[in-house]
């Protein structure tokens, strides 16, 4: 007699990988992310190219976003602009993850006099906020997009090596580090094998947090004339040209305005469902 059959078991994605927050979130990100991507071989119009005598149109089908005050396509420079705040923001997180990650599993895995000396720079890197850094880089050498990923960059290295501090020390209290030692391992293999792995999950949730917050800080230097210059487009700069118009011509700033809100919120809620999605303590209490 033949043994009964079971029914396949269907394969299902797993529910903390289909939550809200992950699943709009990466929607918007991705949305995002493909429209930078189509701006560099596609655009209604040239994001630059002027036409004074369409300037301070209204949205209508030729400009779905309306025209700025020397003629040129809103759409198209919104969609410019997503270029410029994802260069910026990834090779911002990256300098900031690329230099903060290391010095704190390094003030983890020493400990004593460097951790004292990490956590004291760390310190002083906080009192000197992105926009201030900024003042100071473009008083030495000018403003410029180089210098808003150096500024921005630089505030985010304290961010990410407190976090890599923090999520260590609990590691190298863990028994498979303790049996590392004891096998003979030194402190930078038990790092590179043990510690950061480990340390993986947090560090990709506050990296799309710190990538929304450096969209918000490129704005915000733009804004202020020490980001990305003239002509090449930038939300930020275009929320500057804005003001002047803000009651003639409101599209000047909405559609701006509203590109880095949805960024922003798209990149807020991918990191909340990230968080959800790696950390078994919260998947645990839900």
């Amino acid at each position: 007699m033949s043994a009964p059959t079971h029914p396949a078991k269907s394969r299902r994605i797993p529910r903390r990988l289909t939550t809200p927050s992950l699943l709009i979130g990466g929607a918007i990100t991705i949305v995002f992310v493909a429209i930078a991507l189509l701006s560099l071989v596609w655009t209604p119009h040239p994001p630059t190219g002027l036409d004074m005598l369409n300037r301070l149109r209204p949205p209508s089908p030729p400009h779905p976003f309306g025209t700025d005050f020397l003629g040129r396509d809103v759409l198209s420079q919104v969609m410019a602009g997503a270029q410029v705040s994802i260069a910026v923001a990834v090779v911002a997180v990256l300098v900031g993850a690329g230099l903060g990650v290391p010095l704190g599993a390094l003030a983890a895995a020493r400990g004593g006099l460097v951790d004292d000396l990490v956590m004291r720079s760390t310190d002083l890197a906080f009192a000197f906020p992105a926009l201030l850094t900024a003042v100071i880089i473009t008083a030495l050498a000018g403003p410029g997009a180089i210098n808003a990923i150096v500024a921005i960059g630089i505030f985010n290295i304290p961010v990410f090596a407190r976090l890599t501090r923090g999520a260590a020390l609990s590691l190298w209290k863990r028994d498979f580090v303790l049996a590392a030692r004891c096998a003979g391992k030194s402190d930078l293999s038990i790092t590179i094998e043990h510690v950061l792995p480990n340390c993986t999950a947090v560090l990709v949730v506050q990296a799309t947090i710190q990538f929304a917050l450096a969209i918000v800080a490129e704005a915000g230097l733009s804004y202020v004339g020490l980001g990305v210059q003239p002509p090449q487009p930038s939300w930020g700069k275009m929320l500057f040209d804005a003001q002047t118009f803000v009651f003639s011509a409101p599209w000047l700033a909405i559609f701006p305005g509203l590109a880095i809100m949805i960024a922003v919120l798209g990149l807020n809620l991918l990191g909340d469902g990230l968080r959800d999605a790696l950390d078994p303590k919260i998947r645990r209490a839900r």
